[in-house]
């Protein structure tokens, strides 16, 4: 009998030895079962909400270019060349507009000035002292005009200085040759303020009113040649031109 228990022992330990081998070599190869069929749906529904989650996140990271397909590329805003070129053209466009207007302004100012200074003007103003014609038993080949030591001479038209200086009987005198071919003679002048080869204006001062040479005095003495070197009356040639000086 004792035999008997001993063999069972033996066997049923032996038994217990082979399932535990069985059970080890089985948990390498398979998965273990669920609990229960509940806690199986319960899986198999997270996994599908995590699937559902996911690709929903990985469609936003694709809109935003991050995980998933390759985002489409960026485009940045840059400068368009057809900007900078509009700018050169509107800058070149101020430029020449105010340089226009800059020229139109001189012509505008210059135009004033030849409207304001008039073509002829009296040699000098005072009083008519003497006219042209026979004086003193000789004659008298221009026109005097009597005032202070001074009194601004002016050329009478626009022309060149042809002399200014020293000349018999005038003591100091200017000369002046116009456009016209006449020539002006301005004699007894105290100082002269002109040179010779200079381009004078009418109305420029070219002397000052004085007494040197044969003189009774201080006067300009005034004398008008042609342009055939004929002396002429001064009067009426600057009455021609609008001036008088009786």
């Amino acid at each position: 009998m004792v035999a008997a228990v001993a063999a069972g022992a033996f066997a049923a330990a032996g038994q217990a030895m082979a399932a535990e081998e069985e059970q080890a070599d089985t948990g390498h190869d398979e998965y273990a079962p669920l609990a229960s069929g509940q806690n199986a749906a319960a899986s198999f529904g997270s996994v599908a909400d995590a699937s559902d989650t996911a690709s929903a996140g990985d469609t936003a990271k694709s809109a935003n270019g991050v995980g998933g397909a390759a985002p489409a590329p960026q485009v940045l805003p840059v400068a368009k060349p057809s900007e900078s070129d509009a700018e050169v053209r509107q800058l070149a466009k101020s430029e020449r507009i105010a340089k226009e207007r800059a020229a139109a302004e001189a012509a505008r100012q210059a135009a004033l000035r030849e409207a304001r200074q008039p073509d002829y003007v009296a040699p000098a103003e005072g009083r008519f002292t003497s006219g042209y014609g026979g004086r003193w038993g000789t004659t008298h080949y221009g026109i005097d005009i009597a005032n202070s030591t001074g009194t601004p001479i002016k050329a009478v038209a626009e022309g060149t200085v042809i002399e200014a200086g020293s000349a018999s009987g005038f003591g100091l005198w200017v000369r002046i040759l116009h456009d016209d071919g006449t020539v002006t003679v301005y004699g007894h002048i105290n100082t002269i303020t002109v040179n010779e080869g200079e381009r004078v204006e009418a109305g420029d001062q070219i002397a000052t009113m004085g007494n040197r040479g044969f003189s009774t005095g201080t006067h300009l003495h005034f004398e008008v040649w042609n342009t055939s070197g004929k002396k002429i009356n001064p009067v009426p040639w600057l009455r021609e031109h609008g001036v008088d000086v009786t």
